[in-house]
């Protein structure tokens, strides 16, 4: 298996600590609208674990979670949350599988794919979009975002991460250029850092889908989902749901 966090995974966690911080709010609130609902709430591309524990937060009700999560590296941090918790061990379950292959519940009451979607282009996402929403319960809710850039552009490099955790520093940096019509690659580097002096330096570059909201929304609304943004618009976030229960606002 191709595992595109291999080198960086040491780093994920720390890095997106600040990111779950803001889109926490947002995802509390919306998963309130999903109390009435029934079945499995599933987390794709868990990760570090930051959204199964926002889930948990918001709905802590001890209906199962599902925690798929891919990358052996990051499985492993994620089962490592979950297991120093006693209340998420005895309700979330992990999945080495991918958003394609991995088990679904025949019932979902909500389903996270949160930083995720570049990963799947877009006749996997088709094929995402045709197993899921046969499976979503009523008053169930799909929560996503799309990160930025939402097109096919040139990124300079920038700094998007630089916290200190005891004597060291830890930075990340990416950039990213074109490479196809809905297509970039990324550019990451990592580095470890003592009083200003680099101790180590990581790179990794890998392949990411784009799309913007209303291609989102026109792709979801051929399965019989809507789409609507929520929270600050900065943030990126989403909610689809079947079109039957509530109005699209495209944007």
């Amino acid at each position: 298996m191709n595992d595109p966090y291999e080198r960086s995974a040491e780093y994920i966690d720390i890095m997106i600590a600040d990111a779950w911080d803001a889109f926490g709010p947002a995802l509390a609130e919306e998963l309130g609208g999903v109390e009435a609902a029934e079945g499995t709430i599933i987390d794709l591309g868990a990760g570090s674990g930051r959204g199964v524990r926002a889930v948990c937060a918001a709905l802590p009700d001890d209906s199962p979670v599902l925690a798929v999560e891919p990358s052996p590296c990051l499985r492993a941090v994620l089962l490592a949350r979950i297991h120093e918790d006693t209340r998420l061990r005895r309700r979330v379950t992990v999945d080495s599988g991918d958003a394609l292959n991995c088990p679904l519940p025949d019932r979902i009451r909500a389903l996270l794919a949160m930083n995720m979607l570049g990963h799947l282009p877009p006749d996997q996402r088709q094929e995402l979009w045709a197993r899921v929403v046969p499976r979503l319960a009523p008053g169930s809710r799909i929560l996503l975002n799309l990160a930025p850039p939402t097109a096919p552009v040139h990124v300079p490099p920038s700094l998007m991460a630089n916290l200190t955790v005891g004597d060291l520093t830890y930075e990340g940096w990416a950039s990213a250029e074109p490479s196809g019509d809905q297509q970039i690659t990324w550019h990451m580097t990592y580095r470890t850092l003592r009083q200003g002096r680099p101790l180590s330096e990581v790179t990794v570059d890998y392949e990411w889908w784009v799309l913007d909201g209303p291609e989102l929304a026109r792709e979801l609304a051929a399965h019989g989902l809507s789409l609507r943004p929520v929270g600050q618009a900065d943030l990126g976030l989403y909610v689809a749901s079947l079109a039957s229960e509530r109005p699209a606002i495209q944007g």
